[in-house]
């Protein structure tokens, strides 16, 4: 069985990592092209392309599939199964047409719920308690594929989108790897997704975690942990912006005890507790970071700018 790997960050290199231990033939790894980051713009490789050369893997790396050699490329590596994982580039139905078996592809929900980019931003955003990992063909539309196998996986209170993320894949990767086989051998009976049961996600853009106080504390706490570590969920003070790191949900008091995003600080405790009024209840906030800061306690942040008592954040 010829396999050509498909995928991009850190958490997609796991299901590689799987494959390879089972023996499975990686004819190819595809993955996005090197980029420029950190404040020295230097030119950094996918963790997946770390992987795949370590493991002396040919890898490729197209912009997208419309360039004249890169169809081209993947038809002679003759793939019997494409799997995809978290690459970040949408394959064109030529591409699907390669394959002699067929593309899978590893989904964090539970299908046909958050079909789309941002299925793990979503399920914390909604407080959902469980969600999963999705092992599906992929066909010409938008997560709707035929599923081959599914896991539930309940959310945490202190899951991030990261953390929940890994989670999810780690479980995917041997989901996958126990499937493979039996998907290749046509042993296994596919299930067609309930087209009137699904929902799709959104993508995030910058902006997307800009709070709004007049939202219930609880709303605001998955928010924070929905859009970590990007776009971060911020709000601002002095035309600064603040990034909220770490906060929880407290005092659901039914009458307001201050105006909606004024901040509340008890200095008789140790350390301070510094909350924030929401349109319900009271955040408390745990860690914060000012923009060109460094990340730091409430109690620290307020001994240096005293005016932060009392403030009203926007």
């Amino acid at each position: 069985m010829k396999v050509v790997y498909m995928g991009t960050p850190e958490y997609a290199t796991w299901p590689l990592e799987k494959l390879l231990s089972e023996g499975h033939d990686i004819v190819g790894v595809y993955t996005q092209p090197d980029r420029q980051s950190g404040r020295g713009r230097q030119t950094t490789p996918p963790p997946v392309k770390v992987m795949a050369e370590r493991e002396g893997l040919d890898v490729f790396q197209p912009k997208s599939f419309k360039g004249k050699g890169d169809l081209a490329d993947l038809e002679k590596l003759k793939p019997d199964i494409i799997v995809v994982a978290a690459y970040g580039i949408i394959l064109p139905p030529s591409a699907l047409q390669i394959p002699v078996i067929g593309t899978l592809n590893i989904h964090p929900s539970l299908l046909p719920l958050y079909r789309g980019p941002t299925p793990v931003v979503t399920a914390i955003l909604r407080g959902d308690p469980v969600t999963g990992v999705t092992i599906m063909e992929v066909d010409e539309g938008t997560d709707t594929g035929r599923v081959i196998v599914q896991q539930e996986e309940p959310i945490k209170d202190e899951d991030t989108t990261v953390e929940l993320t890994r989670r999810l894949f780690k479980q995917g990767a041997n989901l996958l790897a126990q499937q493979m086989t039996n998907y290749y051998e046509g042993k296994i009976k596919l299930f067609k997704q309930d087209d009137t049961k699904a929902t799709y996600t959104e993508k995030l853009t910058k902006d997307s975690g800009a709070i709004d106080w007049s939202q219930p504390a609880i709303n605001i706490w998955r928010q924070v942990k929905a859009y970590s570590p990007w776009p971060g969920a911020y709000t601002r003070w002095n035309n600064k912006r603040i990034k909220l790191l770490d906060v929880w949900p407290s005092d659901f008091n039914i009458n307001p005890i201050a105006a909606i995003g004024k901040v509340v600080v008890d200095d008789t405790k140790r350390p301070y507790v510094c909350s924030v009024q929401t349109g319900h209840g009271l955040l408390t906030l745990r860690t914060i970071q000012m923009e060109g800061k460094q990340a730091t306690d409430p109690e620290s942040f307020v001994n240096g700018r005293p005016d932060f008592a009392n403030a009203n954040l926007a």
